[in-house]
């Protein structure tokens, strides 16, 4: 986004992406909750994973990709562990009803695991957390594409796996802390992005095919790679990571690479823990919130202001965002004007 950007009202948003989604045949729950976790995105500043991925996800379900209605197929279920097919339903509905059905069982067993192979892309990780954390569960949500090649192993030159996100909510007496993370050091919307806008990374984040760092996202079109996690130096973290992440979702899911899938594809897995059930959660939050105000008395160094959270930020851009407007960012908008001509949706006016 650019200073000055005109802002929108968050129910307005969340309102033009229902009815474009609604218009394009989603069934009315898989449309809310597409709007919902898309737009959230945008509210905490996660801008290449929310509205910006609406025009996407529309084309998507006018070519079929998308599958618009209907359940997963539960193949699955042990109580406090369950598998699903997703079917390709919209990642954001299948992600949300994860994450509620691993809380509510939870209640019961203490911890719950769903597993969710051959969904639709998800979107941001972190946009699901509060739903578990606004109930006091510690909650994390790990993705991987098995579609996708754009990470190549540490040591390596050519694409095997993708960035590999994982994300944590972890309740505290005050704001939880949420950790949204990859295995890889930028993203592929992040490059496509830098792409259009014809600009380049500030540090050498990605290798072209010969295996020579490079900060040019270009390099990308012509077998280069994403950079693990740690980069050049310490890339092995990221690719223990990504291969972590491989097999707790497409392994435990019975679902992935070796399958070759066609098209957008997702791998997803949810678990969520109940601290009552462990220490207890009086004793949970004494320790973590702890650590909180730990975190933040630490003395910063020099040109920080002051230590912060993971997700504090992004909490803070929210309560602005539902006070002031959200501030999308450039070109967002005009990328839903074809979409919105075709669906005869409006779009929505600036509030500021």
């Amino acid at each position: 986004m650019v200073i000055g950007s005109p802002r929108y009202d968050a129910h307005a948003l969340r309102g033009m992406a229902h009815a474009l989604f609604t218009a394009a045949g989603l069934e009315v729950d898989k449309a809310a909750a597409v709007a919902e976790y898309l737009v959230e995105a945008d509210l905490m500043g996660h801008t290449t994973h929310g509205l910006a991925l609406a025009g996407w996800y529309l084309q998507g379900v006018a070519d079929g990709v998308v599958t618009r209605s209907g359940a997963p197929d539960v193949t699955s279920d042990r109580g406090a562990a369950a598998r699903w097919d997703g079917r390709r339903l919209p990642g954001a509905w299948l992600t949300a009803q994860a994450v509620t059905l691993a809380c509510d069982r939870a209640v019961q067993f203490g911890t719950a695991t769903v597993v969710v192979a051959n969904s639709h892309h998800i979107g941001c990780l972190a946009a699901y957390l509060s739903i578990a954390t606004d109930r006091g569960y510690m909650v994390s949500v790990a993705s991987s594409s098995p579609s996708g090649q754009q990470v190549a192993p540490f040591g390596g030159t050519k694409g095997l796996y993708t960035p590999n996100p994982i994300a944590y909510g972890i309740p505290t007496p005050g704001d939880p802390i949420l950790i949204d993370i990859s295995a890889s050091i930028t993203t592929v919307n992040m490059a496509n992005r830098l792409i259009k806008a014809g600009q380049t990374y500030d540090h050498p984040w990605l290798m072209d095919k010969d295996g020579t760092p490079s900060q040019d996202p270009q390099v990308l079109k012509d077998g280069g790679t994403l950079l693990p996690t740690g980069g050049l130096d310490h890339g092995q973290k990221g690719y223990g990571m990504a291969l972590q992440i491989e097999a707790w979702t497409q392994g435990l899911g019975g679902y992935g690479r070796v399958d070759a899938p066609k098209g957008t594809n997702a791998a997803v897995t949810v678990q969520v823990h109940d601290p009552a059930a462990f220490g207890g959660a009086e004793a949970f939050l004494r320790q973590t919130g702890w650590l909180a105000d730990a975190c933040h008395a630490n003395p910063p160094r020099p040109g920080v202001a002051r230590v912060r959270l993971p997700g504090e930020a992004a909490l803070a851009r929210k309560r602005e965002a539902l006070e002031r407007g959200v501030a999308l960012f450039e070109g967002i908008l005009e990328s839903l004007e074809p979409h919105a001509a075709r669906l005869g949706v409006p779009l929505p006016t600036p509030v500021a």
